[in-house]
């Protein structure tokens, strides 16, 4: 094992010279074509590391097993981390990418586990007025660590490197959807180290907790890797399953400590606390080493053919991305390749391996992609062929963002902003790993905020990161989390404490509709049903959606369902491991969607129509004439048809009628409103254009200023609203009761809308382009649309606004 398996510290990597992050950009310029390209570099210098002697209570085994590793002492942050966790106060770590977060929390966790931390712990935070039991403070012998990851990938990876240590007294293993069920009998008796992820916890660990009592006993460390992903509505659930989890913790006499590793976030502690619903301390002093990287901000250039209504258009940046991953690919320097969608990624290694067969044949098999949906023995052949450097190219869905080892990295490619500050950072980080000098690139979309972006560099380099958004009180994510608790124990009044300050009304609610029996005792689940499956916490909904091949029967992959309707639709193209399929049939009853094996050269995309109705008005203010406002809507979406556009060129080739049953959805949206004064600015034909594309345009910009991406929330426009009567704009949460987004863009409209509408002055298209006014995901064609009436509306809007200070 390296020392890069725990991201601590650079490991030898491949024998010979790397090249230079510069040195490579600089080749990729060479190509007198790509004049123009690239709108901005921002150097990003090295930094020493900064050591700290090992804690005295650390296990002598374990600091001789990691010496043979190559790690000869701590950096100074990860002691500090593992001085707060032994001394029984949870922490979250927050410092950049290979900055060795895990050494930070193996250190106190395999020590309790191998049995050599007898001391004293000073009490951690308790909720509820419950005293710590004393055998949670001197255990006096071994404990057990729950380590709990956001993917499957990441639990392996990190199983992988706690084998290569070989501690005789460790017995760690995954408990995951791929562990077979003969070897969870072993894993719940024996283990001491289990590594799963949120998802088993909540449908597995949590309702057979009897089984698991020896375990939760024993718990000492509960360790919650790459926090910053827990997020939005999946971040909502994880919290209120880690209530239950400490909940059935102190039932059993333990009150574990929580460890939660991050990328740099913004007011980490307190995502922390809001995550896990204790007092958290953070670490956030990066003292590692990091060498210096080259960013590059990167804009396809515009070309000769017309989108919608005649728009211009730029080369995609999927076909942008994988001309620089072949060429990287050729010049031997191994590349990472993040996109955004399942389809991106498979796209951009297929274009890839057809370039480097017209140029170098022998490297086309060694370009990959990598993402969810493959099966497990998939997966990790990819991850190990990508560490051997058998592939020295991967296309990767943000599965492989999460800090899986894959040390060696000389470039990393980011296909379109990834949603986030944060992801972007983490992203980039993969390059470099191995203390050489690395480049990394954005790939600008033609979509509003990828083009602000990329002619605006400070809103990436010289901005702090976002604060995860999350929100553990949405009575859509509380009320199956209470039913579930309540089958695994009765609640009692302190457990509603411990759920937070919307327990209680969601609790008298659960009474009323029958889901919760009220005694004196308590509540009680009253269904034979498993509460636990009330809810999917990943957001996702219903049953996932399996891709068969109609001619074999071979499984290819999975959809989760509410992606079904406009990913896996008749006719529909599928892509899977570079082959392209089309979708024959998709049955929503039986969950399945057949498929065949097509040579398609274009791609489809769903077309949608959306109406909206206000429920609740939640917070309002006025701005002017104008008036903001927050609360709860009802959305009603129905996927009607589908385009066909040309690969590569994104040209429209044709548009087909879908009959698929519309979907309802209550959320949280941020809407605006228009007097009728300031709406008679513009001429009466124009209003629906106008709203339209400050619509899309501010969906486009809400990013910048919530943890989230334009995939995560919706919009709809109209000049004359039924509910308001009045010209209003709507943006919602994509997700059943709301994920903070539209919260946090009410907070901060004044910014937001300023920025939107600065970038659609700032276009430098006529009337309108996927860069500023236009939609990828636009039920209505984009159309209507109207440019110049977008600026003077949002100008009449902003006009009664708080001022704000320019940029």
């Amino acid at each position: 094992m390296s020392a890069q398996s725990f991201r601590s510290l650079g490991s030898t990597g491949r024998d010979g010279p790397a090249p230079g992050g510069g040195g490579v950009l600089a080749k990729l310029l060479a190509d007198p074509r790509r004049d123009g390209r690239v709108t901005h570099v921002h150097s990003v210098p090295p930094r020493p590391g900064h050591r700290a002697p090992w804690p005295p209570w650390t296990s002598r085994t374990l600091v001789d097993r990691l010496a043979l590793a190559g790690i000869q002492a701590p950096w100074r942050h990860q002691v500090q981390a593992a001085e707060l966790a032994r001394a029984g106060r949870s922490v979250i770590i927050a410092t950049g990418t290979a900055s060795g977060k895990s050494l930070a929390y193996l250190l106190p966790a395999l020590t309790a586990v191998l049995g050599e931390d007898a001391g004293e712990r000073a009490p951690a935070g308790v909720p509820s007025g419950r005293e710590r039991p004393a055998s949670a403070a001197r255990d006096g012998g071994e404990g057990t660590v729950l380590y709990l990851a956001p993917t499957k990938a990441l639990a392996a990876d990190q199983l992988r490197s706690l084998r290569s240590l070989r501690l005789t007294r460790l017995r760690a293993a995954t408990y995951d959807g791929d562990t077979p069920p003969d070897e969870r009998g072993w894993v719940r008796k024996y283990a001491n180290y289990v590594l799963t992820n949120p998802d088993m916890l909540h449908r597995s660990i949590l309702p057979g907790h009897a089984r698991w009592a020896a375990f939760l006993r024993r718990l000492r460390y509960v360790i919650i890797d790459e926090a910053h992903g827990y997020r939005g509505v999946f971040g909502s659930h994880v919290a209120q399953v880690l209530r239950r989890l400490r909940r059935l913790c102190a039932r059993y006499g333990a009150l574990p400590v929580f460890i939660l590793a991050s990328a740099t976030t913004a007011e980490p502690a307190v995502t922390a606390r809001r995550l896990t619903g204790l007092p958290v301390e953070a670490v956030t002093d990066d003292a590692s080493p990091r060498a210096a990287a080259a960013f590059a901000l990167w804009e396809p250039p515009l070309t000769d053919l017309r989108g919608e209504h005649g728009a211009p258009l730029r080369r995609s940046a999927t076909a942008e991305t994988a001309e620089l991953l072949a060429d990287l690919v050729a010049e031997d320097v191994q590349t990472l390749a993040f996109v955004r969608s399942r389809r991106g990624a498979e796209s951009i290694a297929l274009s890839a391996r057809r370039a480097l067969q017209e140029s170098a044949p022998d490297l086309a098999d060694r370009v990959a992609a990598y993402r969810s949906g493959y099966l497990p023995e998939e997966r990790r052949a990819l991850e190990e062929a990508l560490r051997s450097r058998r592939i020295i190219g991967l296309a990767s869905t943000n599965a492989l963002e999460l800090g899986v080892d894959v040390s060696g990295l000389d470039a990393v490619l980011v296909c379109g902003w990834p949603g986030t500050r944060a992801s972007l950072w983490q992203q980039a980080g993969r390059a470099g790993r191995a203390g050489r000098e690395a480049l990394a690139v954005l790939v600008a979309r033609d979509d509003p905020l990828d083009t602000y972006l990329v002619h605006h560099p400070e809103a990436i380099f010289g901005t702090p990161v976002e604060a995860t958004v999350l929100d553990p009180d949405n009575p859509y994510v509380l009320a199956p989390h209470l039913c579930a608790a309540a089958a695994e124990s009765p609640l009692t009044e302190a457990d509603a404490e411990l759920f937070g300050p919307a327990a209680g009304e969601v609790l008298a609610e659960l009474v009323e509709s029958g889901m919760l029996r009220r005694r004196a005792t308590g509540w009680y689940w009253t269904r034979r049903e498993r509460a636990c499956d009330l809810t999917d916490i990943r957001g996702a909904g219903g049953e996932p959606i399996q891709v068969v091949e109609a001619s074999t029967g071979r499984l290819l992959g999975t959809v989760d369902e509410p992606s079904a309707h406009s990913t896996v639709h008749e006719g529909a193209v599928y892509l899977h491991q570079g082959e392209s399929f089309l979708v024959r049939t998709l049955d929503l009853e039986d969950a399945v969607a057949l498929v065949e094996p097509a040579e398609a050269d274009y791609s489809t995309v769903a077309r949608d129509v959306t109406d909206i109705r206000i429920i609740e008005t939640l917070r309002t203010c006025a701005w002017g004439e104008a008036r903001l406002c927050f609360g709860t809507v009802e959305v009603t979406r129905q996927v009607v048809a589908y385009q066909m556009r040309r690969l590569l060129s994104g040209e429209m080739l044709g548009e087909k009628p879908l009959d698929l049953p519309p979907r309802t959805l209550r959320t949280r949206a941020v809407w605006w409103t228009l007097s009728p004064g300031q709406a008679g600015v513009l001429d009466a034909a124009d209003l629906p254009g106008a709203a339209h594309a400050a619509e899309h345009a501010s969906i486009g910009l809400l990013p910048l200023f919530a943890t989230c991406d334009r995939w995560d929330i919706g919009g709809v426009s109209t000049a004359l609203h039924p509910d308001t009567g009045l010209l209003t704009v709507f943006v919602y949460d994509g997700h059943e009761g709301g994920a903070g987004f539209a919260e946090r863009g009410y907070r901060d409209a004044a910014e937001w809308l300023h920025a939107t509408r600065q970038a659609i002055l700032a276009c430098e298209c006529e009337s309108g382009c996927p860069s500023c006014i236009q939609s990828p995901k636009c039920g209505n064609g984009n159309d209507p649309l109207h440019k110049q009436g977008a600026v003077i509306l949002l100008g009449e809007l902003l006009r009664g606004a708080p001022k704000i200070t320019e940029p």
